[in-house]
């Protein structure tokens, strides 16, 4: 993924008014990710806790969705597996995150979920640059790339639904 600013941020947001575009949470440390090991920009809003953010590079350019997700207490013997990166977390480490739909469908309130990795780093864990807290992924038969490939038509499937 190339680097994003702010402001290419704030333009990408397809489920939110312009005004909540303007007003949300961007991280400060744009400088310091990982662009080249990221297939989407993923963050939790530290003023909202239920409130996390995607943005994904698509053909028709950037596309940022908002997600909430229940703040809900899963014991640390529950697993669950991501949606996205089929990568598994004790506990709360999956979350299901909801994206409001885009205009009329939106408006009244319908939206799409998926579950998904609470920290919202998928993409480093398929390229094995962050371990999951249960310290292993499952050995898969697929090559890294072909992961990659599986957790990008992921969520193109979930952001199509949008």
């Amino acid at each position: 993924m190339r680097a994003l600013t702010e402001q290419d941020i704030r333009d990408s947001f397809v489920n939110c008014s312009k005004g909540e575009a303007k007003r949300l949470a961007i991280p400060r440390d744009l400088d310091e990710r990982p662009w080249d090991d990221l297939d989407f920009l993923g963050w939790r809003d530290p003023g909202a806790p239920d409130r996390s953010y995607l943005v994904t590079e698509r053909a028709d350019g950037l596309v940022g969705v908002t997600l909430r997700f229940p703040s809900s207490r899963r014991g640390f013997l529950h697993r669950s597996m991501c949606s996205l990166c089929v990568t598994t977390h004790p506990g709360n480490g999956v979350s299901l995150m909801t994206a409001r739909k885009t205009g009329a469908a939106g408006r009244e309130g319908n939206s799409v979920g998926v579950y998904m990795c609470a920290d919202l780093a998928c993409s480093l864990y398929v390229r094995g640059r962050k371990v999951p807290e249960s310290g292993t992924r499952f050995e898969e038969s697929l090559t890294v790339e072909e992961q990659i490939a599986r957790m990008v038509g992921n969520l193109s499937a979930f952001l199509d639904k949008l």
